[in-house]
Order: C-alpha cells, then structure tokens, then sequence
C-alpha cells in the first residue's frame, strides 16, 4: 500500500515540476555515488524546455545577483542560505559568502524579492544593455520548380510579409543555375547581383562584390565595414515597412529559372552556393544577432559545391543500400561541405530553416546539418501547393499570449552543477561553445566537453536532454541528506529585441542505493527516461549501424530488468516489474520498430527528417513518436484510448491514430461498408453520421495546432494506407500464429516482427537466466 501512495506522490510532485520548472528527470531521488549510478543503467539525466510557456511568470525588470568567485558566478535562487540582518547570501554551489548589492538593502524576511521565494525557482528577467537588435528574416527561393508550385510559394511568401513586425529586417536571394542577391530599394528599380552556381566564394569575397567592404585602396586589402555601417549600407536587408509593396511585386513577377533542361536531365540547381552567400551575407551584416536563413527547395543541389546528385536523370539520388555499400559518391563532400556552413551560422548565431517540398528526395540527409545545429526547423512535403505546407509555414509566425512571436534567438544556454556532479553532455539543436570548467565531465553523452552551448533559434517547445555524472567514489559517497543542485542559465533575444536570461535552479535529494533502492526505484520516470535513452540511441544512429544500436538498446534494457525485476532464478514466469518500471519495456519494444531506428522502407531523407523533430520536441510529443497513440469510436461508447495492438482493430470500430507525423483515419470493415451503401445519408442512421463525424472533429484540434502540420490519411479495411496503421501496431496477431488463438478478433497482420508478447518473453528469460 506504501507504495502506492509514494507513485501517486511522485507522479504529483513530477508533474509540478514540470509545470513550473520545465523539467522531467528520468530519477527524482539520485544515487549517491558514481558506481551506483551507473548500475541504475539509466543515466542521471533530465529533459529541458528553456522557454516552457509560463503565462504566470512576468519576467522581472532587473539584473540577476551573481555569486562573486569567479570561476563560480552562479545566479542567487530560492535554495541559497541567507542572513537577511546582515545582508548576505551563501551560494549553493560553491558555498562562497556574498553581500546583497546595495538596492536589496529593504529585504527582510517578509520582504523577499521574487528570486528567493520557492515559486521562483525559474525565474526570468529582462536586461537592458546595448541597442535593440531588430528580427531578420532572410527568404533563399529555389526558382527550379514547377509553374502551379512556384506560384503557390509565392503566393505564401506574400503571406508571410503580412505576419512580419513592420521593423524586422527582410532580405531575398532567388537561385536556380545563377544566384541572384535581391536589391530591395524604395526606387522601385529592380536591381540584383548574380553569381555563379559552380564556383565556390570566400566569406570575404562575397562581401566584396556586395559592396560590404571598405574599397581597397592601392597596395592594401579591402576592410570589412563595422558592422553598423556595414548594416546601414546593406540594400539586400531592409525594415518590411520600407520595402513591403516593392517586395511584394518583386515576388509576384519572379519567373521560373530561365536555362532550358533538356530531356532526362535534372535543372542544374546551386543551393550549396546559395547558402553561402547568405550565410556570408548575414556574417558581414549582423553577426551575433538572431536572423532566420529561410530555404525554401524543390528537388537536390545538382551543381556547384554541396551537390548531391548529378544532372543526369538516370542516376538515382543516393538510397540507404547505396550508403551501406558505400556508393554514394557525393555524400562525404557535400555533407561536410554544409557542415562547415552550419558552424559558420552557429557561430553568429543565425538559425537555418529547411522547407523541402517535392516528390523525391532533396538532399535533407546531407544537410539536415544546417538546422539540426542551429534550431532551425526542417518541413518536409510532397509539394508548395499544399495545405500541409501552406499551414505549417503560416504557423512559424505563430504568436504567444502576448501577440509576440513564438521563436527566440542566439541563445546560450549555461549548466552550473553542485560539486557532487558533472555535466557529460546535451542532445537537441545545439552546438558547444567548447567552455571547460570544475563541473564538465570527461566522460561524454551527446554534445559533451563543455558547460555551455548555443542555441541559435528555440521555440517554447525546444527541448535538451541533459546527462550527468555522479562523482563521488563508492567508499565516499555524497552524505545523506544533502541534495544535488543544477541550474539552467539561459540567455536569449527575446522576439520583441528585448535580451533576457532565464534561470532555473532544481535540487533533488541523494539516496543510499543500498539502504534505499526501493525509494529510488519508485522515483523512476519511466516517461522521461524513455525518451532520453531514446535520444541516446538516435544519437548514436547517426554515426553507428542500426543493428549496433538496437543490440545496445536492449543490453540496456535487459540490464534494467535484472536490477529491478523481482524473479527466482530460471523462472521467467515469475518475473515482475514494479508499476514505475512497468511501461518501460513496451515503449523500448516500439522504439525499436521506430523510423527513428529503423531505415527499411524509409529514404535517408525521411529518417533525417524524423530524427531531426525527434531530438528537439518535448516529452509528451517525444512519447506519441515513439509509441503513438491510438482512440476507438463505437457504438458501445464514449471514444476512448486502446492498445496499439491489432487485437484492436475490429469491424464495427473507427480508429484514429496519432503518430505525430501522420493522423490515421481507419474505418472497420462493417463500417466500411455501411459508409459505402451511404447509411449516413439517411435520416434514421444519424446515430451513424454522428459516429463517422466525431474521430474527424478530433483530427482537425490536432490539425490545427501541430507543428509541423501532420499528413492527414483516410483510410479503411483493406484500403492501400491502411498500411499506416498496421505498420505500427503490435502484431499480435500475424499469419504464423493466427490459428493457435482459435479466436477471431482483431485483424492478422502479415510481418515476420515478433510481437510484445514474444519480446517480453524473450527479454524475461534474459533477465532471469543464471549465465546472463
């Protein structure tokens, strides 16, 4: 009974910190030392959302109170000592003594400022240091595309100026074989400076011919301008309120690419050269201040450097067959190539943003770089000229509570830990800014050897995974009673300009692992550590074979089962989980069958596609991708969740699947066939009109508010997208045992998978077994 009073208990205390801290750690009591942390096999770990929506939460107007050691500087929070008679605080990490600044000199213990009262312990405020720095946007357009598509991308682009604030910064480079740098002037004049698609241009080169350079005089090398000049003189950024009408007609006359494509070949198409250019551009105009690179392409860069497929149709582009047998002859080249881009961008803190919209693949895998390391976002479709595009991209510009945009720039996000800890790493849109320090650990997960990274474009849904490492040795592990600290210090251009710095200061208490294992056991967050392991392992899929992978993911997993299962030795039907591990193995078995892990039946474009929303979203949107979620309409009910399982595809139910990529409709077969002979038509079957009408009511909230828009399938029994659903339920049912149940319900699935059943079967003989 005790325990289950502490699961409610723990449920309500993670779910309050999630609230109001942003924050799921996978234990919420932590092991008190480096050797029984790593037999807990899931690491001390937590997931971060650093802009987590908190309409409660006014940022305050002042400066935060830094600890005055200085390889310390940790911010004042609500777990600090203080002597409020004598006006100094004691930080919690490095223990230095602190005197207030002379404005707190009216606190007291009835007066406490907002930073040491316990609500706070995320706090945000607003510091006003050097000049507002306006929002850039800067449109790249692949102009190879076809006449319907580039009209309906023009026609969004002419949207989006709309949604723009009238003092962001605009810009637009069209590209095709040639690269052209639009001059947008108030003259009315349409001027622009064409490049070569084929040779590839220094930064410096490019501001050159841009005129972003003081000329060179005789014997000496042209200056780059200060950047404010260099900003003043810019004619290819320009305030949206200037430029509006201009841009908007300039937009409206843009023309298909003009070079002729002779048959079987692909248009020549210079997208590596065209990034560089805007990259090149912003570095010479605004380094160091938020600005959006949007890339908006219809098919691969087959020309110039960065290419990934020759101009010859019958050359396919590059599959995973090619990759494994290594016969993809762009694939280093140009994958490197935008990654030196990316670091370039990352650098300046300017965010990449990928809208890839075709039939075939565009190159995504080679330089999903570009957004993966800036936080841009990637949008991948089958055409411009769809809802799904058109509403995704509208909802870029989506606004908060406060009409402002839902997008912050150039952050840096700094991790301080308690002496106790070390920080190995990070998994999300991130790059390291290479900060050591007493607290980073050597021993790396994810983007390790560093305190600090940049995040150059983060939503309120941008979440890290964050992993540590207890230090203490076994014979002097942390004393009890004492709790681990972690503070979260994230800076940012907020999107009305304002910089601010958010900081989230946590604790949690150090436990015995001898004494103590059921405590820690029941601290276990099962939903999070799902999705950091699964982070790990998709990590890992980017530079490992999936088969090493999945063999990792289930040492892992057989190893959580032999420490907190409860089994006799040999006997499989004895072993148990306790209710804080018991979903843990099923979301491992679907995040095996995941696209995330596995490539089969997926290009390399969509399995970058998929891992790159998966490494960034939070908890509850990570957790619908690994095991999606599916809702049953009938007649017997109100619509309710059921099983992934085929044993819940019945005749008289409509089901309705959330993947997060896709939204499933698939009606039963009785269903089916009623909806065929038009029942619903007719006025004593409302009962049956209401029915098919309620899953597509749901459907659409989601629709509606996702981001990026998931595909929307409509499907039935024996229709061809059925293939949706039955692809990601559990087959407990299939063609080689359907016999043996003796049953007929639930539909029979052809694959050769083996079932949660048989998984868990399997991974309970490995559990208990004596040689293991």
């Amino acid at each position: 009974m005790v325990v289950r009073a502490v699961m409610a208990t723990y449920q309500e205390f993670i779910q309050q910190n999630e609230d109001r801290d942003g924050i799921r750690c996978s234990w919420n009591l932590w092991p008190s030392s480096r050797l029984e942390a790593t037999r807990l096999v899931v690491p001390v770990s937590c997931l971060y959302t650093p802009l987590k929506e908190r309409p409660d939460l006014p940022p305050v107007q002042y400066e935060p109170v830094l600890c005055t050691r200085a390889n310390c500087k940790a911010v004042l929070n609500p777990l600090c000592q203080v002597d409020f008679r004598a006006k100094i605080w004691a930080c919690n990490f490095c223990f230095q003594r602190n005197s207030f600044p002379p404005s707190y000199a009216g606190i007291s213990e009835v007066n406490q400022p907002a930073e040491l009262m316990p609500q706070f312990s995320t706090i945000e405020y607003i510091v006003q240091r050097g000049p507002p720095t306006p929002l850039i946007f800067l449109y790249l357009v692949d102009t190879c595309l076809e006449e319907e598509d580039l009209q309906a991308l023009k026609e969004s682009l002419q949207m989006s100026l709309s949604l723009l604030p009238p003092n962001a910064l605009v810009g637009l480079i069209t590209f095709g074989r040639m690269i052209q740098v639009h001059e947008l002037s108030c003259e009315g004049i349409a001027k622009s400076y064409v490049f070569r698609g084929t040779k590839e241009l220094a930064p410096k080169q490019i501001q050159e011919m841009l005129g972003l350079m003081k000329p060179a005089t005789s014997g000496q090398q042209g200056k780059p301008l200060a950047p404010h000049d260099a900003a003043a003189s810019c004619r290819f950024l320009q305030p949206v309120q200037m430029v509006d009408m201009n841009l908007t007609d300039l937009l409206g006359e843009l023309q298909r690419d003009p070079w002729p494509v002779p048959q079987g070949k692909r248009p020549l198409r210079s997208t590596g050269i065209a990034l560089s250019i805007a990259v090149g551009l912003l570095e010479g105009t605004f380094p160091n201040t938020g600005a959006r690179v949007m890339l908006f392409t219809g098919g691969p860069p087959t020309q110039g450097p960065g290419m990934v497929v020759g101009d010859e149709l019958k050359t396919p582009i590059r599959s995973w067959h090619d990759i494994q047998k290594d016969n993809a002859r762009h694939l280093k080249k140009a994958t490197k190539y935008y990654e030196a881009l990316a670091n370039r961008a990352a650098v300046n803190g300017h965010s990449v943003d990928i809208y890839a919209c075709a039939l075939d693949q565009t190159g995504l895998l080679e330089m999903k770089c570009l957004s993966n390391l800036t936080g841009g976002h990637i949008v991948m479709g089958d055409s411009f000229n769809t809802s799904l595009f058109k509403q995704t991209f509208q909802r870029v510009f989506n606004k908060d509570y406060n009409g402002e945009f839902r997008m912050a720039f150039g952050a840096t996000l700094e991790v301080k830990t308690s002496r106790e800890l070390k920080v190995s790493g990070a998994i999300g849109p991130c790059v390291s800014l290479n900060t050591k320090g007493p607290c980073v650990s050597d021993n790396e997960m994810g983007v390790g050897g560093t305190c600090q990274w940049k995040i150059c474009s983060l939503s309120p849904a941008t979440t890290l995974a964050m992993y540590f490492e207890v230090v203490n040795q076994h014979n002097a592990p942390v004393p009890q009673g004492g709790r681990g600290v972690v503070q979260f210090v994230t800076q940012y251009q907020h999107s009305n300009t304002q910089r601010r710095i958010r900081v989230t200061t946590i604790a949690r208490n150090w436990a015995d692992a001898q004494s103590q294992i059921q405590h820690i056991e029941s601290s276990f967050d099962q939903e999070a550590s799902a999705v950091l392991m699964a982070r790990l392992g998709v990590f890992r899929a980017e530079s490992e074979e999936g088969p090493d992978v999945l063999r990792w993911l289930d040492r892992q997993l057989i190893r959580l089962c032999q420490k907190f299962g409860q089994f006799n030795k040999d006997d499989p039907n004895s072993f148990r989980l306790s209710e804080s591990l018991s979903l843990y193995p099923q979301f491992m078995f679907h995040l095996r069958r995941s696209p995330f892990l596995q490539v089969f039946n997926n290009s390399p474009d969509e399995s970058s596609y998929y891992r790159h929303h998966f490494v960034r979203q939070d908890l509850t949107q990570s957790l619908i991708m690994i095991q999606p979620i599916l809702y049953s309409y009938s007649f017997h009910g109100p619509p309710e969740p059921v099983l992934l399982d085929s044993s819940s595809i019945l005749p008289d139910r409509i089901l309705l699947m959330d993947t997060f990529f896709q939204l499933v409709i698939y009606h039963g077969e009785t269903i089916a066939q009623w909806r065929k002979a038009g029942y619903q038509e007719m006025a004593e079957y409302e009962n049956f009109k209401q029915l098919l009408q309620a899953p597509l009511d749901d459907a659409q909230e989601i629709l509606q508010t996702r981001f990026p828009m998931p595909r929307y399938i409509d499907t039935e029994h024996g229709g061809s997208q059925a293939r949706f659903l039955l692809s990601k339920v559990n087959p407990s049912q299939t063609h080689n045992n359907l016999y043996a149940w003796g049953q007929e319900s639930g539909a029979p699935i052809l694959t050769d998978d083996v079932s949660l059943q048989v998984f868990m079967d399997h991974l309970k003989k490995l559990a208990v077994s004596s040689s293991a």
